[in-house]
């Protein structure tokens, strides 16, 4: 393969294919055409990092344009169910709001939009690097009122009384938060595309403690009479309604509240949820949606092909609480 030469593009379903290998007959799926822009030699004959496109695609089996840096101050690119999250959040101008695991900032910005940047909106995560780019996201869409900290959630209740002057970062005061948004780490199996999942059977059961210890840390920063919504990108049972159906019996000052939208299907039975309960939450299936076997030569028309788009999804999950006074 030369510079300019035209190739097809493969994914190695199994991550079999050797660097290097001159042919592969292994488990693969085609992505589409191009033109290539490193040669042969320019990816393997070098020690360094290889950075940049390696190929310009011409042909593409997707239909969508990329919109990658597409008047990057007016749009933000989000999935279906991260852009339903912060409405169902309903968060209002003048309130305190804070986003417990917000990188990169999707959500802590959308979250400031519907405020019409008035109030105060607060973004926590534990990784520098992912709290500079909630900032970089924040200017770039020109949004004053979100205030970004490094800090590790599960601590951000303040133990010992003192002074604090307005605007200092985490620890914050109990119950001192309007709307909060715990969009939690998780093992992220609705994520999509994914050829496949490498996480073990540890890590995958890992993530249930940590979600309950941010819950536990959310409830406390709550005001009564406040709103808590959580979310996560899995799949799994222990993760979604099994957490549910914990803080219920834990926190009694909680109870599920309706969500709107409402536009995925109700939640997964075998956690000890009411059917009335299961209704309240929101679980988006990717499985749900039909495509291998719609016939893509009959969707000539236009609101087919959107029905099709509109239905497909990655997976989500969303439960909204009230905090009893």
């Amino acid at each position: 393969m030369k510079t300019g030469d035209e190739v097809s593009v493969y994914s190695d379903i199994e991550g079999k294919c050797r660097r290097g290998a001159v042919e592969f007959d292994g488990a693969k799926l085609f992505i589409g055409n191009g033109i290539a822009e490193l040669s042969r030699s320019d990816i393997f004959c070098t020690n360094s990092t290889i950075k940049g496109k390696g190929i310009r695609m011409t042909e593409s089996v997707y239909s969508s344009p990329s919109f990658d840096n597409m008047l990057p101050g007016n749009i933000f690119l989000q999935n279906l169910p991260s852009a339903v999250v912060s409405h169902v959040l309903s968060p209002q101008p003048g309130e305190r709001v804070l986003d417990m695991c917000a990188a990169p900032g999707g959500k802590t910005t959308h979250i400031a939009s519907l405020m019409n940047d008035e109030g105060e909106v607060i973004a926590v995560d534990r990784i520098a690097n992912k709290v500079e780019k909630i900032k970089q996201n924040a200017s770039l869409l020109q949004l004053k009122c979100i205030q970004a900290y490094c800090f590790n959630s599960t601590k951000a209740v303040l133990r010992e009384p003192k002074e604090l002057e307005p605007g200092l970062g985490p620890p914050f005061c109990p119950e001192s938060f309007d709307r909060i948004l715990l969009d939690a780490p998780c093992s992220g199996m609705g994520q999509r595309p994914s050829m496949a999942c490498p996480l073990s059977l540890k890590e995958l059961t890992s993530y249930q403690p940590l979600q309950r210890r941010l819950l536990s840390t959310a409830v406390e920063l709550l005001k009564p009479g406040g709103t808590l919504v959580y979310s996560t990108c899995t799949i799994t049972l222990a993760e979604n309604e099994e957490q549910v159906a914990w803080a219920l019996k834990t926190f009694p000052c909680l109870q599920l509240e309706v969500q709107e939208p409402h536009i995925g299907g109700e939640g997964m039975p075998g956690a000890g949820l009411s059917p009335d309960q299961l209704k309240l939450v929101q679980r988006f299936d990717p499985s749900a949606t039909e495509i291998l076997g719609v016939d893509a030569n009959k969707l000539k028309l236009d609101e087919d092909l959107v029905a099709v788009a509109n239905s497909d999804t990655i997976g989500f999950f969303i439960a909204k609480f009230l905090k009893k006074s």
